[in-house]
């Protein structure tokens, strides 16, 4: 009987080890190399702030049409896209320092107001983060003082980005349409 003990207890054993290796992988399961757990702490946010100039009028635009609205009297825009290579500056002066670029599109989604849906990636060129990139999906209503759109990713140092970015109209002509928009944007990496 006591071979029978203590092959039950080999056999317990084994079994308690293959379940704990199964937890550690288990999806959701966080880990740094070496098996370390995730300090539960959170990480102070990255706080960027540049501005994003939107040039849709003259011969060089960084920003064009590429369907128009269903109606094209509407004052909502809706169902117009407009694909972009906007210039990111550190200051409001088109000709101030470049600090990347807002590369996506934004579309006119809304029937009832002018809003937008605005995807695109921030790619940066200069600075500590060159190289990298920041993804933004989310809402974008231009009229509006303060717009919140949610970072949904990144690339590089803001692998696994999360977080928010906050546009603010610095400067716009209702006759061409060109802004320019202050941005600050808040990321956890």
């Amino acid at each position: 009987m006591a071979k029978g003990a203590v092959m039950l207890l080999l056999l317990l054993t084994v079994l308690s080890a293959v379940s704990e290796a199964q937890q550690r992988h288990r999806p959701g399961h966080r880990t740094l190399s070496h098996g370390h757990r995730r300090s539960a702490e959170p990480a102070a946010p990255t706080h960027l702030h540049f501005y994003f100039h939107d040039t849709v009028s003259g011969s060089s635009p960084s920003a064009v049409r590429v369907v128009g609205p269903a109606d094209p009297s509407s004052r909502t825009f809706f169902g117009m896209v407009n694909v972009m290579d906007d210039p990111l500056t550190e200051g409001p002066e088109p000709d101030s320092a470049a600090v990347g670029r807002a590369q996506g599109l934004y579309m006119g989604a809304d029937q009832a107001e002018l809003g937008f849906l605005q995807t695109m990636n921030l790619v940066l060129t200069s600075g500590p983060y060159n190289g990298s990139t920041l993804a933004v999906l989310g809402r974008n209503c231009p009229l509006t003082d303060v717009r919140e759109m949610p970072v949904v990713g990144g690339t590089g140092a803001f692998r696994f980005a999360r977080g928010y970015a906050q546009a603010r109209t610095h400067w716009l002509d209702f006759k061409t349409g060109d802004a320019t928009v202050e941005y600050d944007v808040y990321v956890m990496h």
